[in-house]
């Protein structure tokens, strides 16, 4: 029988029968995952699942919103810690004879109703207002994710003291509250804010917990680890807290422009901050009795304000896009 002259490989693992079929094929597919490194969608260069977490975080880094979000909050806090950067005069030095007077060479934002340059008061009402928003979300998410999330793992008693003492909080009111708590407190920095925030604001942290840690505990893994002898402590730390983290990350960074926007109402009502502390809410509350003749100490603080609240709410949407698979 004449010899059947080779035939060149065109890249298809095609045989008919027997084992070199089989030998072709998977030559095939080690070729086409060595041209294509990153495998398919939903798997890392190694051709592993992603986690929940890096999985978020490639949803984030193509997400415009969170970009420009994130932009505006870096830029917040830098000027936050180091307002000198952009701002070379003093928050506090102020003029008399240039009272309500618009904008100048040198004063872009003009001038408030003492005098003070508007412009150097906008950029370090930042530090208060950050500050607040930050350590008050983290006050309430600790608290209220420890409260929570112990109430939902142990449940009985103490999820039915818990969620009790939950619903008489949620009844107060909080600008209320504000009124009635931060009236009798003399002190001038931004502390008590704070932990009338985090008093006021655990609540809802702890409910989302709670319901998290109900969800997770459920899930066949963490059964298993209680079948196989794991202690209490080891399937808190290690099997459900990193599972039930997503939706109290969520609801802390929403949280976070809503206690920016709170600080400056309490700030506004006279109850907040109180001078010489420089804020947004104090600026804006001077400048409500001068909004027909001066608008420009109306506008940049509360503009600020503005913009830095849509931030972090951005942020927030972002965030639970990216983190819920259900949006997916």
């Amino acid at each position: 029988m004449p010899e059947q002259p080779e035939q060149p490989y065109d890249g298809q693992a095609i045989a008919p029968t027997g084992g070199g079929g089989a030998y072709d094929l998977a030559m095939a597919e080690a070729e086409t995952l060595e041209k294509n490194p990153a495998g398919p969608e939903g798997t890392g260069p190694d051709n592993k699942p992603r986690s929940l977490w890096s999985d978020a975080w490639h949803d984030l880094r193509r997400n415009p919103i969170f970009i420009v979000s994130g932009l505006i909050i870096v830029f917040l806090v830098v000027i936050a810690i180091w307002p000198q950067l952009i701002a070379s005069g003093n928050p506090l030095d102020c003029d008399l004879s240039k009272a309500q007077e618009g904008s100048q060479p040198g004063h872009p934002f003009g001038f408030n109703g003492q005098g003070c340059d508007v412009y150097t008061r906008t950029v370090y009402g930042a530090r208060a207002s950050v500050q607040v928003g930050v350590f008050a979300t983290l006050g309430v998410t600790l608290l209220g994710s420890v409260l929570g999330g112990l109430a939902g793992f142990y449940g009985g008693a103490w999820d039915g003291f818990l969620s009790r003492i939950t619903d008489v909080f949620f009844a107060i009111p909080v600008i209320l509250g504000g009124l009635v708590l931060l009236s009798v407190v003399s002190a001038n920095s931004v502390w008590p804010v704070i932990g009338f925030m985090v008093l006021l604001g655990w609540p809802q942290i702890s409910r989302i917990a709670r319901g998290s840690v109900i969800t997770v505990k459920q899930n066949d893994y963490v059964q298993a680890a209680r079948a196989l002898g794991a202690s209490n402590s080891r399937m808190l730390l290690r099997h459900i807290s990193p599972n039930a983290l997503a939706p109290v990350i969520v609801v802390a960074t929403i949280a976070l422009g809503t206690y920016i926007a709170l600080e400056a109402t309490l700030s506004f009502l006279g109850v907040g901050l109180k001078p010489p502390t420089v804020s947004w809410g104090i600026d804006i509350s001077s400048a409500a009795n001068y909004v027909r003749n001066a608008p420009h100490m109306l506008l940049w603080p509360s503009g600020a304000l503005a913009i830095t609240v849509l931030a972090f709410i951005m942020l927030g949407d972002a965030v639970r896009d990216a983190l819920d698979p259900k949006l997916r």
